[in-house]
């Protein structure tokens, strides 16, 4: 009898042992063979899909994702608006295009300020002279021109047939018409498509932006820049008091540059360059981690987050004083992503308490002379890999919209710095070199990022989230590299951020201890989590062991992943 009980209870402890020893099963996004396409909307990753069946390659697909983009998300999805895109192609090959807004030629550096020099309260956000001259259309077409494979008529024909079918709401869509309509309503003369009280499962038709999309399907880029679309939008911006002109339009042009590119231990990793500041920035932080065994502080753990809150607090810092238009501004990007510089930046970093943002300011450099985006990223079946950007900057932009267009305008002029030392809508402080005048690209923080691992393509991945964009990339990033999480736990993982100033840590309402939060104000920091909004949207692609490709589409907006 003691032989079976002694057998029952060893029997009991190994089925415990058992359970205490399994391992928690990772979760993983939407895995494929070949090729993937992660954006916002899911009828565009699918439209982007199918030109990759067709044998379309990443460029292609880019086309065709953001102009369905345009019809499926107007809410950051636009042919108004402008981005960037950074590529890596099958050889090795890689790049950025910049197709950021510009100042329109009648800008100038004090035109939203009053009489005091104040600052008028919605002139850079609302409204007709918020609008920066568009860059989608040109961009597209420059990457057609310099990587397509595909005709354009037949990239562009998916979101044309998607316009005219009409596109079905989503209850995060009618919350967001719902809390954005009464800015419509003041902004436009007219009633526009949006002022209705659209509701989940309903389907909006798109026939006006149909029309234009076939306009420029027949005219290249002149069907947009120039004719009769081009009138449509210099006449609605006029009306509405802004200062965009045919000239304006017809002197737009997308520029190729040359990305930020840096190491991080055994990885490489691919970023935008100014105008945008998500490389740079990222570049520091990462440079500010690498000393530090990160993955044994745990994620999102006390000191990881001390760490990573101490090295954004000082790239935003720098962003804020040296970042602008290259084309404008000398920017000293070698010293600023430079170890040696990072370093003395951490030098005075303590585990002991916070280091008060008053007492950070920018670096001093010896000699030396922007929240409601889309990211789509792309890997196709040849290897090639690209991660885009692109935005209308608030949500549904200056809420300006084209009626005979059928689409809207952005408000980028806000990522201007329009008085140096305030802040704009995201609580970003700017200064001089990111000042207004004519034709400049605003100073922005999409990020658009391409990693490698071991010389190998590794990850596709970027986010929305105005200045919450960087950190919620480089986050994803450590999710996956130090913590080893999968490209979906990466992305579903609370984030959090802080910017230099306000100096404040946001945290997301939901994944972060009470005792955690407790021990941070412990050791001096400001929390903002009642008042926490969704940081990032990040949707990512990585490449995985066996060469098969994971998706990480963000559940906190209706991103799919879609793979074959």
């Amino acid at each position: 009898m003691k032989q079976l009980v002694l057998l029952f209870f060893i029997g009991l402890l190994a089925i415990q042992c058992t359970k205490t020893n399994q391992k928690k099963e990772p979760v993983t996004g939407t895995v494929a063979e070949n090729a993937m396409v992660v954006s916002a909307r899911k009828e565009a990753s699918n439209i982007g899909i199918e030109i990759l069946k067709k044998g379309g390659n990443a460029f292609d697909a880019m086309i065709a994702t953001e102009l369905s983009l345009a019809v499926a998300y107007p809410f950051a999805g636009n042919i108004g608006g402008g981005g960037f895109m950074v590529f890596r192609t099958n050889n090795g090959e890689t790049g950025a295009l910049d197709y950021r807004e510009k100042a329109p030629l009648a800008a100038s550096k004090n035109m939203y300020l009053d009489e005091q020099d104040n600052i008028i309260p919605g002139k850079s956000t609302l409204g007709a002279m918020a609008i920066g001259v568009p860059g989608t259309i040109d961009g597209l077409f420059k990457v057609h021109e310099k990587f397509g494979s595909l005709p354009f008529s037949e990239l562009i024909q998916p979101a044309i047939d998607l316009a005219y079918k009409g596109v079905a709401v989503t209850k995060k869509q009618e919350n967001r018409l719902n809390k954005y309509r009464h800015y419509f309503l003041e902004v436009n003369k007219s009633p526009i498509i949006f002022d209705k009280h659209w509701k989940e499962n309903d389907t909006i038709k798109y026939l006006a932006l149909a029309k234009t999309l076939e306009r420029i399907r027949d005219n290249g880029r002149d069907g947009f820049y120039k004719g009769e679309t081009a009138e449509q939008l210099v006449k609605t911006v006029k009306i509405l008091g802004g200062i965009i002109t045919k000239e304006d339009l017809e002197k737009y042009k997308a520029i190729w540059r040359k990305p930020i590119e840096f190491t991080y231990k055994n990885l490489k990793i691919i970023a935008m360059s100014p105008p945008s500041s998500g490389g740079v920035c990222s570049a520091q932080i990462f440079k500010a981690l690498e000393p530090f065994n990160i993955a044994s502080l745990g994620h999102n753990s006390l000191k990881a987050i001390q760490l990573i809150t101490e090295a954004e607090r000082r790239a935003y810092a720098d962003r804020s004083f040296y970042l602008g238009d290259p084309d404008f501004v000398k920017i000293p990007i070698d010293t600023l992503i430079s170890t040696t510089y990072v370093s003395k930046r951490m030098a005075n970093f303590s585990w002991e308490k916070a280091t008060s943002s008053k007492d950070i300011n920018h670096g001093n450099i010896i000699g030396y002379e922007s929240d409601e985006t889309t990211h789509y990223s792309i890997i196709d079946q040849f290897g090639n890999a690209i991660s885009a950007t692109t935005t209308l900057n608030g949500a549904y932009g200056s809420k300006v919209f084209v009626t005979e267009g059928g689409f809207l305008l952005n408000n980028e002029m806000d990522d201007f710095s329009s008085k140096p030392g305030e802040p704009n809508m995201f609580g970003l402080i700017g200064a001089e070199a990111n000042s207004i005048k004519p034709e400049k690209r605003m100073l922005s923080s999409m990020t658009p990022t391409i990693v490698e691992k071991d010389n190998k393509l590794f990850m596709s991945l970027g986010s929305p989230g105005g200045s919450t964009i960087i950190t919620s990339v480089m986050q994803t990033i450590l999710n996956v590299y130090e913590f080893n999480l999968s490209m979906q736990e990466a992305v579903n993982a609370p984030r959090f951020h802080h910017q230099w100033l306000p100096d404040v840590i946001t945290l997301e309402p939901k994944g972060f201890a009470k005792d955690l939060v407790l021990q941070l104000q412990e050791k001096g920091y400001q929390i903002n989590q009642e008042n926490s909004r969704i940081i990032g949207k990040v949707d990512a692609i990585k490449v995985l062991e066996n060469g098969k490709l994971e998706g990480g589409a963000d559940y906190r907006g209706d991103d799919a992943a879609v793979g074959y």
